[in-house]
């Protein structure tokens, strides 16, 4: 609807009614957003999936014009989806009873705008929803942050990686996986402390923080890291694997002179597996990698190639 910063939250407005459209765009013109509309349910359900709005303005009656679903069923339709459930959905209707209010509520509508709009209210509204969604996601991504290390942690981990799987299968992109395990992190604990060894843990998590921007570092359990790499083909992988390697094994400990740390990797690349991959393949297959980094003789980089496939 209308051209804004890209950095302005978004709201979206699903409406039969091109008019109410209208309207939404003159009342909201001053408001710092990023106003976009649909006038179908599946085209709302569609935008929504793609905008990641903040906001949405949803009819309740979006039905008189036989599209099938209601406001009802597309609220519903994002309270099932993993990645739009914390939308915050704003009811707007013309005339509605306690019930469908309370109904609405209920299913997780955050709240509710008559028809005519009036401005304040309006705006009052959409403003008090951003700022809860605000702190809605600063919430969920704290709780996705390892407190330890500072990186991702183990469920970021596996819902991120569940969603590069599907693009990289879905588009035919190339995705690498690269899981590293420090060495004998263990007798590192028994002879040095718990104290010292999460001291190793955070100098890592610092390595690897220092890698290319489009790699997603996460703490996937234990002395154990995940690194997802997008868009990346498994010869690279390695070479990136290699790199944070010799940094690891040339990091100075000025409490402890003269100690080395290693660690292992192993690298999966999506092209080594076989059939339609999924998340699980991966891991077990960079994980077959890393064991057999280990079993080579530690501290050196492993890629999964059939031989060593699990299964």
């Amino acid at each position: 609807m209308t051209e804004r910063s890209s950095t302005f939250p978004k709201v979206l407005a699903i409406d039969d009614s091109v008019l109410i459209h209208r309207l939404l765009q003159v009342r909201l013109q001053h408001e710092e957003i990023q106003l976009f509309g649909a006038t179908r349910a599946d085209t709302g359900i569609k935008m929504a999936r793609e905008l990641r709005p903040d906001v949405v303005l949803l009819d309740i009656e979006l039905d008189l014009k036989g599209q099938g679903m209601d406001g009802f069923g597309v609220l519903q339709v994002f309270k099932d989806d993993p990645d739009l459930q914390d939308v915050s959905v704003i009811f707007i209707a013309g005339q509605s009873t306690m019930e469908e209010r309370v109904r609405a509520l209920d299913m997780g509508a955050s709240d509710f705008v008559a028809k005519p709009f009036e401005i304040v209210e309006l705006q009052a509204r959409v403003r008090s929803a951003l700022r809860v969604q605000k702190l809605v996601r600063m919430l969920a991504q704290k709780a996705q942050v390892d407190g330890l290390t500072g990186l991702w942690n183990r469920t970021y981990f596996d819902r991120r990686l569940s969603q590069e799987v599907g693009e990289a299968v879905r588009h035919g992109r190339s995705l690498s996986l690269v899981m590293c395990d420090v060495d004998r992190f263990k007798k590192l604990n028994d002879e040095r402390g718990h104290p010292f060894g999460d001291k190793v843990l955070e100098r890592l998590a610092r390595i690897f923080q220092t890698g290319r921007g489009s790699d997603i570092a996460c703490r996937w359990g234990g002395e154990e890291f995940g690194i997802i790499l997008p868009n990346t083909v498994g010869s690279e992988a390695i070479e990136v694997a290699d790199r944070y390697r010799r940094v690891i094994e040339q990091e100075v400990w000025p409490s402890v002179p003269g100690m080395v740390i290693t660690a292992s990797f192993g690298v999966a690349d999506v092209l080594v597996l076989p059939n339609t991959p999924t998340t699980e393949d991966l891991v077990l297959a960079a994980d077959a990698a890393l064991y057999q980094a280990k079993m080579n003789g530690r501290n050196r980089v492993e890629a999964a190639v059939a031989a060593h496939l699990p299964g």
